[in-house]
């Protein structure tokens, strides 16, 4: 799995954060075991036990056992149950966190605000949606439950404390859920806060304000800089069995950023994490993904270059619609694409017929103006965060600080931005008319949508020559529809008000 922000930083900041990232790497032979039917059988610890495993957490809903095992039989052995489709080794999907934090000028003071907390004039990104305007309709309601599928959260952070919701959060890293606060807490990455905000920062007089700004908000947190296929499916169980009424996926599914159903061991990981995000849709979980930041048309992919992204010596491997980015091209998921402060999509975020469903701002610094000087979306990030890189590139950053100790935002760019803004439309939609099935939820963003038609193609080039598949990014389709920006850009006044 990788998370969907783009983000560079300082050597110093980079060495820190590759040192934390070797820290965390797991040295246990972690397994995910499907099972042929969506059933557990009565005799599965007895199975995995005889093949010299032990049980981390089973799904029962959903056919699938996380197991560890230091035998090296031990898959060789599960197979061979015919009862059993797949059994796959995550000890070796070690994804790092390549991006870092785009440092841009500092725009505190940039443009005053009237009305709102003390940065909400520096948030172009809700005024482009809406945002405030739909605040009037409704704020959110302390009955609707937004889970963060992402690094954690920290729950310090004075405009998220009041909205953090400790009896649903949890840690799904080893596959089980962990409810400890320590596990589920955002120590090492900073993206989850940052989400975190754009989804429900609360309106409290300080810093920013969120899109559902008084919505409960839960951290599961699937990770830091190495993350895997397990951490997807216990973080979709838990919020299916807690009953959350929406996700938040501002990342995709590793080892392999296109999982082909025609190779066993990806097509075990990927049934896995379908089964699991299908059965949270049943239980009423609108999911909402980031399509990625790769400029890539995933309606009409050819190649995969990146794959397994935990080998630096990756070949290029070609790729047909057999394969899948997870979760955002599982259906029934929201296919979040990014606009800058320009409303165009960002240079790098990918797109694709039948995938884009929406788009949203996640941020483009090639895209400026004098509202978003550095072109990028400010939002909540821990205290650690901040006090380790703000000195190091204090352009990237806003602050307060109280007798030396400092409050932060930073900017960041991707499409993990432009996720969260839908994810909290979505909780502003389910709190404005009640209970609603997922598929109706998707529904109303769709059809609020403002539609946007195609820039002239291919897109950015000469100027800014970006590849999708080895060719130029081309834009297909009608305002109404099309492989950009899917059926428009986000508007969260008219979701709550038709």
């Amino acid at each position: 799995m990788r998370l969907l922000s783009r983000r560079t930083i300082t050597a110093t900041a980079a060495t820190f954060l590759a040192a934390a990232a070797l820290a965390t790497t797991a040295d246990a032979a972690r397994y995910v075991v499907l099972y042929k039917q969506q059933a557990l059988p009565a005799d599965v610890k007895a199975t995995i036990t005889g093949a010299g495993g032990k049980v981390i957490a089973s799904y029962p809903q959903i056919g699938v056992v996380i197991a560890d095992s230091k035998n090296s039989r031990f898959r060789a052995k599960l197979v061979a149950d015919t009862r059993i489709e797949g059994a796959v080794s995550t000890a070796a999907f070690r994804i790092k966190l390549k991006e870092g934090l785009q440092a841009g000028p500092n725009m505190a003071g940039a443009i005053s605000s009237s009305v709102g907390d003390p940065l909400t004039g520096l948030q172009w990104d809700m005024r482009q949606v809406h945002a405030f305007e739909a605040h009037d309709v409704t704020m959110g309601s302390r009955s609707v439950l937004v889970g963060d599928l992402d690094t954690g959260i920290d729950p310090t952070h004075p405009d998220l404390a009041g909205n953090v919701d400790y009896a649903n959060s949890a840690s799904c890293e080893t596959g089980a859920p962990n409810t400890a606060p320590a596990a589920w807490f955002d120590g090492t990455a900073g993206h989850g806060t940052h989400t975190a905000g754009t989804i429900a920062a609360a309106a409290n007089g300080i810093g920013i304000v969120g899109m559902a700004p008084n919505v409960r908000i839960a951290s599961v947190k699937l990770g830091d800089f190495f993350i895997f296929p397990e951490a997807v499916v216990c973080g979709f169980m838990w919020a299916a069995t807690h009953r959350f009424d929406v996700t938040n996926n501002s990342y995709f599914a590793d080892p392999w950023y296109f999982n082909c159903r025609n190779d066993p061991v990806q097509r075990a990981i990927w049934k896995a994490e379908q089964r699991a995000i299908k059965y949270a849709m049943a239980q009423g979980v609108t999911v909402v993904a980031a399509m990625g930041n790769f400029s890539d048309d995933l309606g009409h992919p050819t190649q995969d270059v990146i794959s397994p992204d935990d080998d630096p010596d990756a070949q290029p491997r070609a790729v047909t619609n057999a394969c899948a980015v997870v979760p955002a091209e599982i259906p029934g998921v929201i296919g979040v694409s990014g606009t800058g402060v320009e409303v165009r999509k960002s240079y790098f975020s990918n797109y694709g017929i039948g995938v884009a469903d929406i788009a949203a701002p996640s941020g483009d610094d090639l895209q400026v103006s004098a509202e978003a000087p550095n072109g990028q979306v400010l939002s909540t990030v821990p205290k650690w965060f901040g006090d380790l890189l703000e000195p190091e590139v204090p352009e990237f950053f806003e602050k307060e600080c109280t007798d030396g100790s400092c409050v932060y935002w930073a900017y960041f760019e991707g499409t993990s931005m432009a996720t969260p803004h839908v994810t909290g439309a979505a909780a502003l939609v389910r709190s404005r008319y009640g209970a609603m099935s997922p598929g109706s939820v998707v529904a109303r963003l769709k059809a609020t949508a403002n539609p946007l038609a195609c820039p002239p193609n291919p897109y950015l080039w000469p100027d800014f020559p970006q590849f999708s598949n080895g060719e130029p990014q081309t834009c297909q389709g009608g305002a109404g529809y099309n492989s950009f920006y899917g059926h428009g850009l986000l508007n969260a006044l008219q979701a709550v008000s038709h």
